[in-house]
């Protein structure tokens, strides 16, 4: 029975509001309302939170590096991502690729993807990223306070495709203080990665703590041409 339950709540419901479509979003039914606590987590040990209880191994990670340029997908075999939206947590945001900044850190006002990983429909990580700002993927980062983001499982998540296409993901996990991009990297499995900062750049360019949302696809379909060419305006900021 357990089982049933916990199906019904990480699979079918999400897939059941997929198909009401843009009219629950439109009506503002989708909504997170859960109060935000603004004080930071005491530690800064990496943490996942998954559906049900699951031993998680702790490792020490070694310094962000890139990803392997052999992961990177042939040039024209997949439509890349071009939207990113999150009823429960009000985002909605264009996707691009990380443009040459004056500053060299990536742009506000949209979430960018990460070059050498994967796009949607293909097996591996996509993986999506934006500032902790208000308007970007601060919400991700408010949620993950709380419990240690356990209110986000579940939570449907909506990916546009520059072929007018829409995936549909269920959240299935959350990780706070990450430092490396190697799990993203090793992902076999069709997989959707959401990143965001948890705090500010450090000296020396070193890389801080990020929290990961990891989820999983329920399916795809078409999509109108708008709903999947929003209009990016991203602006340089620090």
């Amino acid at each position: 029975m357990r089982a049933l339950v916990d199906r019904l709540r990480y699979r079918l419901l999400p897939a059941l509001l997929a198909a009401a479509g843009v009219s629950l979003v439109a009506a503002g039914l989708l909504s997170y309302t859960v109060p935000v606590d603004a004080t930071p987590s005491a530690s800064d040990t990496p943490i996942a939170v998954l559906p049900t209880p699951t031993p998680t191994q702790l490792l020490t990670f070694p310094p962000l590096v890139s990803p392997s340029p052999t992961l990177a997908a042939s040039p024209g075999a997949v439509a890349l991502a071009t939207r990113v939206v999150i009823p429960s947590l009000s985002i909605d945001l264009p996707v691009i690729e990380q443009p040459t900044t004056p500053n060299g850190h990536p742009p506000c006002n949209v979430a960018m993807y990460l070059d050498g990983l994967q796009q949607p429909g293909q097996l591996g990580a996509t993986y999506l990223y934006a500032h902790a700002r208000t308007g970007m993927f601060l919400p991700i980062l408010d949620a993950s306070k709380i419990n240690n983001g356990r209110r986000m499982l579940g939570m449907l998540i909506q990916v546009y495709t520059a072929d007018d296409q829409v995936y549909l993901y269920d959240a299935v996990e959350v990780r706070r203080h990450i430092t490396t991009l190697d799990a993203a990297v090793a992902e076999k499995r069709e997989s959707l990665w959401l990143q965001t900062s948890e705090g500010p750049y450090l000296p020396n360019d070193k890389v801080g703590p990020k929290t990961q949302v990891i989820a999983l696809p329920l399916g795809h379909g078409p999509a109108d041409h708008q709903d999947a060419h929003p209009k990016a305006k991203p602006v340089f900021c620090g």
